[in-house]
């Protein structure tokens, strides 16, 4: 099968069909470059939205991830962003193997066929001038004959007629062998024109067209298996990335399967865990009965004139009733000294009027809390260095944080130090290095360095030690206090529910607004001139407290006292250490063994 043969006298259908194979040559290079440009386009946009979802640093976000289910995300979105970095390499592929490829060799088979065509329209042009030629040779050899012909009559007629001279005979008898030599020498002429033409001929139609038609077959051919060949690259290129497009989904897959909710759940915990205990039971209030009790700064009673002791809104009943309305709020820090005034329904002064009980409760009942110093603090405001504004555990955690950072500083100061100490051992013994005095400077900055970071974990570890001791000594006594354990948690919580800011974290900004100021009347004078009262137990001092304000006692951890009333719900305590000392401390900051007597009733 050879287009030479069978297509001998279709040179003009063949160059129309060689065209149309590399209009789809180029067809398919504009296809694969277009598929490249998506192919770029869609690993762009990947990865613009795989960064678009990348956590800040330095933000809250990057917390975040210490979950599991965030952590996966995060893979995840990595493993999106080398999903992203197999489609440029798709497109880079078939932009070398491909499309620069067919290109050139566009370029190329533009050439080649130019060159086909061109000798095959010299053959053509050989042959038709064959053909003319051997038209004119006909065309004389025919006029010739012709020609002798008429001669020949006028001779044989010249030649019959009696009145014409022997000279015009003669005359006519020599034209005529003329025009026939002619006609002979125009027949062999055309003769010989006919076999050249026939011998040009048939190397045309047999050998020469036979010749250019198979390099353009080949050509063509070539043709057909190069784009074939293009396709399976295509192909190809695509499957070459498929394995690792499916490390990057196995990945995917193993990070989801990494998500364990158990501990995401305990990771909660141990970042909101506050260390302290659940507020206990609310008491029953008789009112049926008179009370007899000393009247703290806190109290809404009016007079003891009526016998009868009204409800306090502003100390237990808020105290006690907190947990139904709001979440629950952590205590005082207990490193931090708090006084009376300081601290949301604490004893006021006694020198004080009261002021009427509808009065006292609207301004509970419309008063706001300040937030804004806790929204500076979570802004990155200063904040105490021992971390005394946080709840025990979370205070607990932030310090071993810093004990564990400085010591990393340490490490590095130390390590700088050892690289200059060799430093200097080689200036020492080759000079011409450089000065080992030149070091001595920094070696002595490094020294001072990790003295100062030594100190400042030394501290660290004192205060982490003093949390973890105190935490450990609460929860010793509330197993051996149960019942005061019920008491205590409610009035603490109580005690810190106006320093709190709205989502839960805990401030030792003292929110003024919410402190309820109860102006003393003229039975507060009477305090001193009460009887003593009876010990109702005792009680052992946690921490130290400074008592500043009128009506408190300062304590030292560590020291037992006399409990002569126990918490109503205002965070005070009343003590006794001696029959001429006694006053108001922070509940919290005592663990109270009350009698069974006192429990009793």
């Amino acid at each position: 099968m050879s287009w030479g043969t069978e297509l001998w006298d279709q040179f003009d259908n063949l160059e129309k069909h060689t065209q149309w194979g590399i209009d789809v040559l180029e067809k398919f290079i504009k296809f694969v470059k277009e598929r490249t440009e998506i192919e770029l386009s869609y690993a762009k946009q990947l990865r613009n939205l795989s960064k678009k979802y990348q956590p800040k640093k330095n933000s809250k976000e990057e917390e975040e991830y210490r979950y599991t289910s965030a952590r996966a995300f995060l893979a995840t979105l990595n493993e999106m962003n080398d999903y992203a970095g197999q489609h440029e390499v798709i497109s880079e592929n078939m932009t070398s193997l491909i499309t620069g490829e067919l290109t050139r060799y566009v370029q190329e088979l533009k050439q080649e066929r130019k060159s086909h065509f061109h000798d095959g329209r010299k053959a053509q042009q050989h042959i038709e001038t064959c053909w003319k030629q051997l038209e004119a040779s006909k065309r004389r050899f025919e006029r010739d004959c012709k020609e002798a012909d008429r001669a020949q009559q006028y001779f044989e007629k010249m030649d019959a007629d009696i009145n014409v001279t022997k000279a015009d005979v003669e005359k006519a008898r020599q034209q005529a062998q003329l025009r026939h030599q002619m006609a002979e020498d125009s027949k062999a002429e055309y003769s010989s024109t006919l076999q050249k033409f026939n011998s040009e001929q048939h190397d045309h139609y047999y050998t020469h067209i036979p010749h250019i038609f198979q390099k353009i077959q080949e050509m063509e051919e070539r043709r057909i298996v190069r784009i074939g060949e293009s396709m399976k690259t295509f192909a190809e290129v695509d499957r070459q990335v498929i394995p690792i497009i499916g490390k990057c989904l196995d990945e995917i897959t193993k990070a989801a399967e990494s998500i364990d909710h158990k501990n995401d759940s305990q990771l909660v915990i141990e970042a909101f865990k506050s260390g302290f205990e659940p507020p206990g039971d609310v008491d029953f209030e008789d009112f049926t009965q008179p009370m007899k009790r000393t009247v703290s700064e806190s109290s809404l009673s009016n007079s003891r004139a009526d016998g009868k002791s009204e409800p306090k809104f502003g100390g237990k009943s808020k105290g006690k009733l907190w947990p139904f309305i709001k979440k629950n709020k952590p205590p005082p820090p207990p490193p931090a000294s708090a006084s009376p005034s300081a601290v949301p329904n604490g004893p006021q002064s006694p020198k004080q009027q009261k002021e009427p009980l509808s009065h006292r409760f609207n301004e509970f009942m419309t008063s706001k809390p300040k937030i804004h110093c806790f929204r500076s603090l979570k802004r990155g405001g200063a904040g105490p260095e021992d971390f005394s504004n946080l709840p025990p555990e979370q205070r607990r955690k932030k310090l071993q944080q810093k004990v564990d950072e400085l010591n990393r500083d340490i490490q590095k100061e130390m390590d700088q130090r050892d690289a200059l100490t060799k430093m200097k051992d080689v200036y020492i013994k080759n000079p011409q290095m450089g000065d080992a005095a030149s070091v001595d400077h920094r070696l002595a900055e490094l020294g001072q360095n990790i003295e100062k970071l030594r100190l400042e974990v030394q501290k660290f570890e004192a205060w982490l030690a003093e949390v973890e001791g105190r935490l450990s000594m609460r929860s010793e006594a509330r197993r051996q206090s149960g019942l005061y354990e019920a008491q205590n948690t409610s009035a603490v919580n109580s005690c810190a529910q106006d320093r709190e800011s709205p989502d839960g974290s805990y401030t030792e900004e003292q929110s003024q607004e919410t402190e309820m100021k109860v102006p003393a009347t003229d039975f507060d004078d009477e305090f001193d001139d009460e009887e003593p009262l009876p010990t109702i137990g005792t009680c052992k001092a946690l921490y130290t407290f400074e008592g500043q304000n009128e009506g408190t006692i300062s304590v030292a951890e560590g020291e037992m006292l006399y409990v002569i009333e126990e918490d109503k719900g205002d965070g005070w305590t009343r003590i006794r250490r001696n029959e001429d000392e006694e006053g108001y401390v922070p509940t919290s900051y005592v663990e109270v063994y009350l009698d069974k007597n006192a429990k009793d009733s």
